[in-house]
């Protein structure tokens, strides 16, 4: 089977009123952590839709929630629904399933609103020429990867959620023997006191 060029994928937890952004829930409320939520789910679809880079998929948790059906077909992306186990286990998944179909992959997660379209196209240049392309993020994890080849082992061992993610994941991929490539570091929004940044930013009125 031939392969297609490129698969941009939008990893994404269902907007759930107490299931996701609970760090930000104390400061405004539940309902409104996970509002915010469901807007960087949507402003990322359409971050990587603008970038135009080739076939874009949203990979719900879990994958048949309503509000993730009504963003997919909003958006014209199909939506599939992650596997199992840990995020490092269904990152691997989804690489080990992408790649098949395509020569090149990058995944990003909807905690980052300044990634922009020219990250997303930068990342799948640097893969036309090397394995693995990261964009760094503050906190110490990545909001951005892409793959040229899969192996599960890049996913495995990596203390997720805490500040060593990046760290980690830089000596599982010199341990493969693996090119890679960085791009610019960026900031998330999971803590209270990113709220502030995100309003002065203005990035959420931009679309």
């Amino acid at each position: 089977m031939r392969r297609a060029s490129a698969l941009v994928v939008v990893f994404a937890k269902a907007p759930q009123a107490g299931r996701v952004k609970t760090r930000l829930a104390a400061k405004i409320g539940a309902e409104g952590a996970a509002h915010l939520h469901g807007l960087l789910v949507e402003r990322t679809l359409a971050t990587v839709l603008r970038s135009g880079c080739g076939v874009v998929e949203l990979h719900g948790s879990p994958g048949d929630h309503t509000a993730l059906r009504a963003i997919a077909r909003h958006y014209g992306v199909i939506l599939r629904r992650q596997s199992g186990g840990d995020i490092g286990q269904r990152m691997a998944r989804a690489f080990r399933v992408g790649l098949r179909r395509h020569r090149r992959m990058v995944l990003v997660g909807t905690d980052c609103p300044p990634l922009a379209a020219q990250d997303v196209r930068n990342a799948l240049r640097l893969l036309q020429s090397c394995d693995a392309v990261l964009a760094p993020a503050e906190d110490g994890g990545y909001p951005l990867i892409g793959l040229s080849r899969s192996s599960p082992r890049v996913f495995e061992g990596i203390a997720w959620s805490t500040p060593s993610v990046m760290r980690q994941t830089r000596a599982a991929l010199a341990a493969l023997g693996w090119r890679w490539r960085e791009l610019r570091a960026l900031w998330d929004v999971d803590r209270p006191e990113d709220l502030e940044r995100l309003r002065a930013s203005g990035l959420m009125h931009r679309r």
